[in-house]
């Protein structure tokens, strides 16, 4: 038989921020390796099937990836829905926890014998803001943002739990940045995004933005309403050209 594909997906569990023992979704393809890993923010809806499927979707491409699940000391136990709703109703996860939860995610992949030791963060929603954090915060060799608001936050949205706007830690990004948004979104807005873009260039970062003129808002989600099917096929080229250029290829 030739052309045979598989992988293995699992949940497993990884130390996050101070040590907390917290679920992670896994996916890679089946073989030794080496392959290069991907680590995945999921988005304000929390760790439900869509991200989960997007962790499968990039181990069918040839990563490891794997997903931390940012919402579970929230909601130990509860689905996604309802640790989402704990988290908004506590003011959202807190930097410190998301930085730790993903470093958490980072050393569990690239310690695996079968990861090349290439990593990428990608993240979407409140995970794109995340992603452009942990991008200044980690040593991820490569960072991808899918509509991430508040990247360039109001004033009101500094405070004890996020109390940095990421714009302001761009100098501290090492790796190359992708930024894919939409024309109609307004959180991120197309000022936002041309903000975020004009720091990236004056600070000579390696980056790229692309702004889909018919999508707004989460047009990756194939189980929203917002869903554009163009851009997200679009957006999906994008992303792996991205990985395969800046993580190198699959085994």
């Amino acid at each position: 038989m030739t052309g045979y594909q598989g992988l293995i997906a699992e949940t497993v569990v990884i130390r996050g921020h101070e040590g907390t023992r917290i679920p992670a979704y896994t996916a890679r393809p089946l073989g030794p390796g080496p392959h290069p890993g991907v680590v995945v923010i999921h988005h304000r809806h929390g760790f439900d099937w869509a991200s989960q499927e997007t962790v499968r979707r990039f181990a069918s491409e040839g990563y490891a990836t794997i997903m931390p699940n940012l919402h579970h000391r929230y909601a130990p136990g509860a689905g996604a829905g309802a640790a989402a709703e704990a988290v908004q109703a506590a003011g959202g996860v807190t930097d410190d926890e998301c930085l730790g939860d993903v470093a958490g995610a980072l050393e569990e992949v690239r310690s695996q014998a079968y990861c090349s030791g290439m990593v990428g963060v990608i993240g979407y929603c409140s995970g794109g803001r995340q992603a452009y954090l942990a991008a200044a915060k980690l040593p991820f060799d490569a960072t991808v943002v899918c509509y991430g608001g508040r990247i360039v936050p109001p004033e009101e949205d500094i405070n004890e739990r996020t109390p940095v706007a990421p714009i302001a830690l761009t100098a501290d990004i090492a790796g190359p940045v992708l930024n894919l948004s939409g024309a109609e979104d307004r959180r991120p807005s197309p000022e936002e995004t041309a903000q975020v873009e004009a720091e990236l260039k004056r600070l000579g970062k390696v980056h790229r933005v692309v702004v889909y003129p018919d999508a707004g808002h989460a047009f990756f989600g194939v189980d929203r309403d917002l869903y554009r099917p163009e851009a997200a096929r679009l957006g999906w080229a994008e992303v792996l050209a991205w990985f395969e250029r800046y993580l190198g290829g699959a085994a």
